[in-house]
This record gives structure tokens, sequence and C-alpha cells, in this order.
């Protein structure tokens, strides 16, 4: 079984030091989705929400959330950013919306944290934004799709 590498040879708590790991290109795909009652879907979709563009601002949301995860995870990394992709899909069919979110770095240690917390503040963005129509949505499903990059390689969720 592997070990958790944030604890010290004594049990406590610390930062992993990956000042000797090779900088490679990473990658990691999140994805959640939040639940909701149809009617404030088809508000979400026909942007009728008097708060504004309730998919545009979740984007921003969570796109800035990813480069204050280190601020908010207490042994995770301050990661210079190459790119984040935050892509939000209605699913009415459903009466939810898919958030898949994709991060890059080139850098020391990974970036699947910051992809995990793009998509739990952009669904929470989603959520504040339409409490006022609908308090019972749900978040559920959040997990990580997929990480590349690193000493471990390549991981695809089945």
């Amino acid at each position: 079984m592997a070990k958790l590498t944030h604890f010290n040879q004594s049990g406590e708590a610390h930062m992993v030091d990956v000042g000797d790991k090779d900088a490679t290109h990473r990658v990691a795909k999140a994805e959640g989705h939040i639940m909701m009652q149809p009617p404030t879907l088809a508000l979400i979709m026909q942007g009728g929400h008097k708060k504004g563009d309730v998919l545009g601002i979740a984007r921003v949301a969570g796109i800035m959330a990813t480069k204050r995860t280190s601020d908010l995870i207490p042994l995770c990394h301050p990661i210079a950013l190459t790119h984040v992709d935050i892509d939000l899909t209605p699913l009415p069919d459903s009466d939810q919306i898919r958030c898949i979110a994709s991060v890059e770095t080139t850098g020391q240690t990974g970036v699947e944290m910051e992809a995990l917390m793009a998509v739990q503040v952009t669904l929470l963005t989603i959520y504040d934004m339409c409490k006022a129509v609908d308090r019972g949505m749900t978040i559920e499903k959040v997990q990580l799709l997929e990480k590349s990059g690193g000493k471990s390689g390549h991981w695809k969720r089945d």
C-alpha cells in the first residue's frame, strides 16, 4: 500500500518537498454536477436571471478559485498555472448542469487539487446565484477524471 506523503516520519503534517522533481507538463481534469428544479435550469438557460449571466459568472469564479487553491488547502503548493478551461453543459433531460474543469501547468507538482477546486467553486457559485429560487439544489459526483504528467504518469478514471 502506498504511504501518505503529507506526513513526515514522525507522523506530523508537512508540505511535500518537490524541489528535486523534474518540471513537466501536467494536466488534470475534474467534473461535477449540480441538480436543480426544471424551472431553475430553464431560467439559467434562457439568461433570464436578474443577477446576470449565471454560467459566465460561475466560470470566472472557478478560474479565480484555481489560483487560490494553495490559500485554502493547507499543504498545497502555490502553482503557476498555464491554462484553465471550465466547460458548463446544461443537461435538460436530467435537470442538471455538468461542469468539467481542465487545468494545466509546467511544474514540479500536479494540478489535481486546482481542477477539483475549480469544479467545486463553479458549482457553488451557481448555487449562490440561484438559491433564491431553488434552495434544494445539490452538488454531486465531484471527481477527478484524469491527470497526466510527472513521475506517476497518466491516470484516467474508468
